[in-house]
């Protein structure tokens, strides 16, 4: 056990990182395989969203999450079954938000010094 006052409150920071961490896994590892036991649209993006999940609070690298979920979508498709989109959604009678002008600035004048 440790002595110093930031040691001690280090420890008790990483216990509860351990639990959060250990239940982002768990909630991953299930969805992953709900995916995999029974392929429909829905457990995909539960699959998805776990994924994501586990990226934002850093348990697996970025990458690691691109390749897992390009390869969900790859077993969806094989399977027939249509996958979640990509999250963008655009909006078809949106109006254009119209910026407000932004003054130009002059450009700086050289100082001239005669040498003698």
């Amino acid at each position: 056990m440790p002595i110093i006052k930031s040691a001690k409150k280090r420890v008790r920071i990483a216990r509860k990182a351990t639990v959060r961490n250990a239940k982002v896994k768990r909630s991953l590892r299930a969805a992953i395989k709900s995916f995999q036991s029974s392929i429909s649209g829905g457990t995909h993006s539960k699959a998805q969203s776990a994924l994501d999940k586990a990226g934002k609070k850093g348990l697996l690298h970025k990458n690691k999450v691109a390749r897992k979920k390009k390869q969900l979508a790859a077993a969806a498709k094989a399977a027939g079954v249509k996958t979640a989109g990509t999250g963008k959604k655009k909006l078809a009678a949106a109006k254009p938000i119209a910026k407000k002008p932004v003054a130009k600035k002059s450009p700086a004048k050289k100082s001239v010094t005669k040498k003698k």
